[in-house]
């Protein structure tokens, strides 16, 4: 069973760009039901990075100063260390970068 972290960079207030789209927090909760209809989801770990709040981890530290200075539409997705979503997400690259990791996919 692979060992996958999914990591969701956003924030309660939604994206300038992203009206009308859900919150990254709601997203976040959208995306481990999503995951969890279609796949044996044991091993997957899902965080969620309030990029507001200041972090304890260097590295999302580093990462969250990145969204802010360059502007990047949030939330942003990744699988282990590959971003495969920014702003309204679609599950289609999420499912692959899945794929490609070995996630089981459940019996119907």
């Amino acid at each position: 069973m692979p060992n996958i972290t999914i990591t969701i960079y956003g924030s309660e207030q939604i994206c300038a760009s992203c009206v009308g789209a859900p919150s990254s927090k709601d997203t976040y909760e959208w995306l481990q039901a999503a995951i969890g209809r279609k796949y044996a989801s044991e091993g997957v770990q899902y965080n969620y990075i309030d990029i507001n709040k200041p972090q304890t981890d260097a590295i999302h530290q580093a990462y969250v100063e990145q969204i802010i200075k360059e502007d990047l539409f949030y939330p942003i997705i990744w699988v282990n260390d590959k971003i495969v979503a920014e702003g309204i997400p679609s599950l289609k690259p999420i499912y692959q970068a899945l794929d490609q990791l070995g996630l089981e996919i459940k019996e119907a």
